[in-house]
């Protein structure tokens, strides 16, 4: 394989929506998402109302990578060895001695072999959450859930905050509160939610979207124009429904947007749509957004589909470029949605979007600068925006760093700087990482980006800069 990757040896390029095309308003969508849930547990599962009650401060827990163990309560930061960096029981840290005390003295979290080799198994078994790749609901019995992106986020916080309410109740912790977590979803985010105005989530993006939504700049609406001109076959593949992602579209792309895309398919189910061989879901088409009961045999023409799955997509592809063996780079936020499915199942490309990277000293583009300065007016901030809320994509003071964290072992004053398991997973699974496709958009088709490679530095294959703590970390090694 080549040292580096370009879109002009590409035939195929493909986007995630959300997240990825569509950039989010964090805070906005953070707070939003967290109290769709909570409201929920307060009003129909009788919770304390004070899960309600959010300071600024509240939101430094906030974090993209934590794996919440229902048995216990604890939500745990892995390195990518499964050595548990950091620990916390409910939303309090544990110190060095307790997680020993919980985990062995090498720090071993138990179910990190499952969570290595079953990476999709959440995803794959998920089925309430039609409208997001969060794949945030799986088997009631399940162990633990891994937070994969910032659909997720808002759930690690409340999560912790439960336990915290539960101990305060003199209750006990176990993963009995999972299902009134899994009511709360199902009652924002099932498949008709958004029809019907139900929920809390999406009447409140349909009445004010430019609160949540960052609409594409000009240079990324022309660079995908100039893709497609010059000869690129463009996707569009989500998990969000049908009359969500118009919604979404419309607002960030102009209502043109389906021009732009040969292929759109909606409710696709990911990971699922990748990895679920030979039981693979069918196409379906829409009509005003409603699926088509009977599934289609096969794809034979470009166009909006529902569901489906890459084996017959990929029979589309070799038809409409002429190739036997198509080369496919996906672009998408989510490890265990996006890149793990992608590159391991159908061998596509993929290039993740890590917003973590303007977090840790990588500077936003113009563009995204640009949209920032046109988002609300002062007095439609959320109360939280002049006092310090911090953004679920910036360093955590609790957390750390999405990329690296210090290792304590043996005495207090032995350390060593170990990748996370979700830095060690963008290597793996990704060619290479961007914090936003702004930061490429102006960029020529044949411009070479250098890849991800086991016999490179750390900070290879990070565009257009690799995050501060890899780079310490490396001056470290030096």
């Amino acid at each position: 394989m080549s040292e580096y990757f370009s879109l002009s040896d590409c035939d195929v390029i493909g986007f995630d929506l959300d997240h990825t095309l569509c950039r989010y308003h964090l805070k906005e969508t953070s707070r939003l998402i967290y109290e769709s849930f909570a409201r929920y547990l307060v009003e129909h599962k009788g919770y304390d109302k004070d899960l309600l009650n959010l300071t600024p401060a509240t939101w430094d827990f906030c974090f993209k990578g934590l794996v919440v163990d229902l048995e216990d309560g604890n939500l745990v930061k892995l390195a990518e060895d499964g050595t548990v960096l950091r620990a916390t029981h409910g939303t309090s840290d544990l110190s060095t001695e307790e997680i020993i005390k919980h985990y062995g003295p090498k720090r071993e979290w138990k179910h990190f072999n499952s969570l290595n080799t079953s990476f999709t198994r959440s995803g794959i078994l998920s089925f309430l959450c039609h409208f997001f790749k969060c794949s945030f609901v799986f088997l009631f019995a399940a162990k633990y859930y891994f937070y994969d992106n910032y659909f997720d986020l808002p759930g690690a916080l409340l999560c912790g905050r439960v336990v915290d309410m539960l101990h305060k109740r003199g209750n006990e912790v176990n993963s009995d509160f999972w299902k009134d977590m899994i009511a709360a979803i199902d009652h924002n985010y099932n498949t008709s939610a958004f029809k019907e105005d139900a929920g809390t989530y999406f009447p409140s993006v349909k009445r004010d979207p430019g609160r949540y939504l960052q609409p594409c700049s000009d240079s990324v609406k022309t660079w995908l124009r100039s893709m497609k001109n010059a000869g690129k076959v463009l996707l569009l593949i989500t998990s969000s429904h049908s009359d969500y992602c118009r919604l979404i579209c419309d607002h960030i792309l102009g209502k043109d947007f389906e021009e732009l895309f040969d292929v759109i398919i909606t409710n696709a189910l990911k990971p699922g749509f990748f990895s679920l061989v030979p039981q693979q879901r069918p196409f379906r088409t829409l009509v005003n957004d409603v699926e088509e009961s009977e599934g289609l045999p096969s794809l034979d023409k470009p166009g909006w589909y529902s569901q489906g799955n890459w084996l017959h997509l990929h029979e589309l592809l070799k038809t409409m470029t002429g190739k036997p063996e198509p080369k496919v780079v996906y672009f998408g936020d989510s490890l265990r949605s996006d890149m793990f499915p992608a590159s391991s199942f159908c061998k596509w490309e993929t290039v993740m979007i890590v917003e973590e990277m303007e977090g840790e000293g990588v500077p936003k583009s113009d563009a995204a600068k640009s949209n920032e300065a046109q988002v609300e007016p002062l007095e439609k901030k959320g109360k939280f925006e002049d006092q310090g809320m911090k953004t679920p994509s910036a360093v955590s003071k609790q957390w750390g760093s999405y990329f690296v964290d210090v290792y304590k072992s043996g005495g207090e004053d032995e350390e060593s700087q170990k990748l996370t398991w979700c830095c060690h997973c963008i290597h793996k699974y990704s060619a290479m990482a961007i914090p936003s496709v702004e930061h490429i958009a102006d960029l020529p088709l044949d411009y070479k980006f250098p890849r991800f490679s086991p016999d490179k530095p750390c900070t290879t294959g990070y565009y257009p800069r690799p995050p501060d703590s890899l780079l310490k970390r490396c001056q470290s090694l030096s």
